[in-house]
């Protein structure tokens, strides 16, 4: 088979003739030691990894983020952070960086990971007038999409697999822009607020999951990260409420162009009271399926006939403290439970982070060329 045709089928809940996988990316910090270790700025190539697809996206705003959301924000004080129960604050910040929503990211101590900086102006936001008048990225201007076409295009001439890119698609981006105490509060207690924020986000998400399907993308990756460890972040009648009819919005705006498109939901942690909802909606594909979370093959037995998988080897215990046979064993599990039958994607189910040795790394990609060929 082909890539493309061998990711597809899989995804599909079909068997193709390997398990589809890949080795996600490296955080930061990780990047910059494999470079620094490896002298190559290509893990896939330097892993051996069988490239089966490749992503699409938006191209960057032209527009000069500083100038247009300094205002909405006070970065010349000590920023305070609440963890675990208890306030912390950390020094005005000499540098930080905004995306186009207009949240500021802050190195934390962690050089891998950042602090999230909702502008003060939303947090403290009155009024929906207020939600109303901040302004949003510049998505529907066409130099932002014009090239989805040529691109699609030269990967399937490739013969890869199309992927969108789409994660953070409302209730992430709501948060990171009004704070995250603030915009749970909201669902309670200032409903037209809230719900004029995920709106205005929402359609934004139906513009681009349409431009998509338009282009001839063949799988948009959608989500928002809703699971704790061992539970959710808010009910699952919560999320019901708000959420599952935005996202359902976003997935049929997409399916009314192309029927055939195929939608991956990401959440990290524990979502299984959700999943039903997300096969109503449309969704074809789960992802990370964090085995320290939910239970994969649990998973497979109960909703293999309606839903993929797309992740499933463990970040937090397996890839990073695992040796190499443990790598090697859990991949051999995967694909002879989840990936019975086809329906898995293998891979990582979050980034790799410093602590993954280079050898757990071969190890998977390895165990895959070894036990992941279908009979």
């Amino acid at each position: 088979m082909k890539p493309r045709e061998r990711v597809l089928t899989a995804l599909r809940r079909e068997q193709p003739d390997r398990v589809p996988y890949d080795i996600e990316g490296f955080n930061r910090e990780a990047f910059r030691m494999f470079k620094e270790k490896t002298g190559s700025d290509n893990p896939d190539e330097y892993f051996g990894v069988d490239k089966d697809v490749e992503w699409v996206g938006f191209k960057g705003t032209d527009l000069d983020l500083k100038k247009r959301f300094l205002r909405y924000h006070n970065l010349a004080e000590n920023l305070v952070y609440s963890e675990g129960g208890a306030e912390l604050e950390i020094p005005k910040p000499s540098s930080f960086r905004l995306n186009e929503w207009g949240t500021a990211f802050v190195v934390g101590s962690d050089v891998s990971y950042d602090h999230f900086v909702a502008p003060s102006v939303i947090v403290n936001a009155k009024s929906v007038r207020d939600i109303e008048e901040y302004p949003l990225p510049d998505f529907v201007s066409d130099y932002r999409h014009k090239h989805l076409e040529e691109d699609v295009k030269r990967i399937r001439e490739r013969g890869l697999a199309s992927v969108a890119e789409m994660s953070c698609t409302v209730f992430e981006v709501a948060w990171q822009i009004r704070g995250f105490d603030e915009l749970l509060t909201d669902f309670l207690t200032r409903y037209d607020q809230a719900a004029c924020l995920l709106d205005r986000i929402t359609e934004l998400s139906v513009f681009r999951a349409k431009r998509f399907a338009q282009a001839g993308v063949d799988i948009i990756h959608i989500g928002d990260d809703v699971g704790m460890e061992d539970r959710m972040l808010m009910s699952p009648a919560t999320w019901k409420e708000w959420l599952k009819p935005r996202l359902e919005k976003v997935i049929r705006a997409a399916k009314e162009i192309k029927p055939d498109i195929v939608f991956s939901y990401h959440s990290d942690g524990y979502v299984e009271p959700i999943i039903p909802d997300f096969i109503e909606i449309g969704i074809d594909v789960l992802n990370p399926v964090q085995p320290e979370c939910m239970d994969p093959a649990k998973l497979k037995r109960e909703y293999g006939d309606k839903l993929a998988f797309w992740g499933t080897i463990g970040i937090q215990h397996t890839l990073p403290f695992g040796s190499p046979e443990d790598v090697e064993a859990e991949v051999k599990e995967r694909i002879e439970t989840v990936g019975k039958g086809g329906g898995l994607y293998l891979a990582p189910t979050h980034v790799i982070a410093p602590e993954v040795p280079h050898e757990n790394i071969f190890a998977l990609v390895n165990a895959v060329k070894k036990y992941g060929r279908y009979r």
